[in-house]
């Protein structure tokens, strides 16, 4: 069976895109789709390359029961967008840094990450780095949401 590869994006691949991973993860998990996934996350930039997710996006996780100790900061190869089927940025502009590098024949692939979430108020996961806890606490709201519209759609598209 051909797997499913989902790759989440943002720029030091240390709050919002490892987020998204576990959160996906774990829903993929509980559905007992593992096997017909791949998931990673990645970074625009290398500034947290071999880090692990900042510890407000592990707490806050953890708080919610999905587990992001395992993710480890990475940044986006040319090669991911051959390998991957769905590449999610959280904002407009790790988007248009991924389409600047992207070979035009592939960028079909990439999408916002919140395009999963109909309905959601914004269009965009916001960079919680600089804030509190709280901005932690919306991020993975946001991504909860995005995540099971997008489990959803992979669903009815390509698992049914």
């Amino acid at each position: 069976m051909k797997k499913i590869k989902v790759l989440f994006i943002c720029m030091g691949n240390i709050c919002r895109s490892p987020t998204a991973h576990g959160v996906f993860e774990h829903l993929v998990g509980a559905e007992n789709l593992t096997q017909s996934f791949e998931i990673d996350s990645a970074g625009t930039h290398a500034y947290h390359v071999g880090s692990k997710p900042d510890k407000r996006a592990q707490d806050t996780a953890s708080s919610h029961g999905v587990d992001l100790n395992y993710i480890r900061g990475r940044k986006v190869e040319i090669a991911d967008f051959t390998h991957y089927d769905y590449i999610l940025p959280m904002d407009s502009d790790n988007y248009h840094s991924l389409l600047q590098i992207c070979p035009e024949e592939l960028q079909a692939k990439i999408r916002l990450f919140l395009d999963y979430a109909p309905g959601h108020p914004l269009n965009e996961v916001p960079d919680p780095y600089y804030g509190g806890i709280k901005g932690f606490e919306n991020v993975f709201d946001m991504v909860k949401i995005a995540s099971k519209g997008l489990l959803d759609e992979i669903k009815s598209k390509e698992l049914s």
